[in-house]
């Protein structure tokens, strides 16, 4: 019997790979979700973990328990499982665990369309994996009336969709060390950029099934800094294991955070007339400085709390274009489902190249950065998807300190 201690939580579930996120419990989660999604069609993908392919065939009968089709994809990015499901009305999941070591797994669940489960659809399943946890034990081998596909082939859809949105964008004077966490990414950002006309050096491309994240991707951005340092290239760029998000590292080796590439993106879609309502969407981590130079540059910056779930209900309630986090989550709404760390980046790639300078000279003018500790606090706020606006008592940002946050 699978261990019901483990519980299905806001963004799927997250926990040590074959023990307490075992077989069992994953295959029980794929039936809950079928039972409740009941979406005839599921899209599945995984990072590069080792323990992915065992989880994959356990997540995979649960789904098919119910009688769907389910779309195996493999290896691929979040947002790709992301964009198939809004491109074919079909529920997904994806198997990773994202920037943690790779002993860990987890499972990501959308509904039809590729959207993030709301807390009702979230306790159903819940409700429904209890019963299964606690019945007698399951095997998951038992066949299932459902079908699985291998539709490996339709991640160029994804990688066609990207370089379609960027028509005309030439990289081909872009000097780009691109660091792929040895995760999903491996494979589909060196194709797109070369597409695009760049020649980027490729660094933690070679997936071994225990290196992902492992002192490489967004969360260990040293080696692809040293290396811009080192060769003057004009930009690094680093995802995270299942690449929906990313940092960046100006040429002087510096790091260009969340809030920097959301300011760029924020100023340059205004520019263009395609923010809509001239809002920008963050969570409370954001930067004061961030938030400053948004209202100076006439930018309404709605705050949820911390998570890209909570950003996404702002943003489709407020009909916002874009939103997203300080550690590189970006959401750009009207082409994406979630966060995309490659959407991401040719996004500030496209500033680049349009403003002709330096990445480094474009994020100082984005903000000044006020000095900010984060501390974990309790507090009363309200958030309303009918009027997204999170009620918090902000303290006053204390200059001789260097302290600004929330109470």
């Amino acid at each position: 019997m699978a261990s019901a201690a483990l519980r299905f939580g806001t963004d799927g579930v997250r926990a040590r790979a074959l023990s307490e996120l075992s077989v069992d419990y994953v295959y029980a989660l794929g039936r809950a979700a079928s039972e409740v999604l009941a979406a005839e069609v599921f899209y599945v993908g995984r990072d590069t973990r080792e323990s992915g392919p065992a989880l994959e065939a356990a997540l995979v009968a649960g789904l098919a328990a119910s009688g769907g089709e389910v779309c195996v994809l493999g290896v691929v990015p979040t947002p790709a499982v992301a964009h198939l499901c809004a491109v074919h009305q079909a529920a997904g999941a994806m198997i990773s665990a994202s920037h943690n070591p790779w002993y860990d797994n987890g499972v990501k669940l959308f509904a039809a369309g590729g959207r993030k489960l709301d807390d009702r659809t979230q306790d159903r399943i819940q409700a429904v994996l209890d019963d299964l946890l606690t019945a007698p034990q399951i095997d998951v081998l038992d066949s299932s009336p459902g079908a699985s596909l291998d539709a490996s082939d339709e991640l160029v859809d994804y990688e066609d969709a990207l370089v379609g949105g960027f028509d005309g964008l030439d990289l081909s004077g872009v000097a780009i060390v691109l660091d792929c966490a040895n995760g999903s990414n491996h494979a589909v950002a060196p194709r797109v950029l070369r597409r695009l006309g760049a020649d980027p050096l490729v660094i933690a491309d070679v997936p071994d099934g225990r290196n992902i994240n492992d002192a490489c991707g967004s969360t260990h951005l040293d080696v692809v800094a040293r290396l811009v340092e080192q060769s003057d290239d004009s930009i690094g760029i680093a995802f995270d294991g299942d690449a929906d998000r990313m940092l960046a590292v100006d040429e002087n080796g510096d790091i260009v955070d969340g809030d920097r590439i959301i300011a760029l993106c924020a100023m340059r879609l205004r520019s263009r007339g395609s923010l809509r309502h001239d809002t920008v969407v963050v969570t409370v981590m954001a930067n004061l400085g961030f938030r400053l130079a948004m209202t100076e540059a006439g930018i309404e910056t709605i705050a949820t709390p911390v998570g890209d779930r909570h950003v996404l209900e702002a943003l489709d309630a407020g009909d916002y274009t874009l939103g997203g986090e300080q550690s590189g989550h970006v959401i750009f709404r009207e082409t994406a489902m979630t966060g995309d760390g490659l959407l991401t980046a040719l996004h500030l790639l496209e500033i680049i190249v349009s403003e002709g300078r330096p990445l480094s000279e474009l994020a100082a003018e984005a903000f000044t950065q006020v000095p900010q500790v984060l501390e974990n606090v309790v507090f009363a706020a309200t958030f309303d998807p009918e009027e997204p606006r999170l009620a918090l008592q902000w303290r006053q940002p204390n200059c001789s300190s260097g302290h600004a946050g929330v109470s």
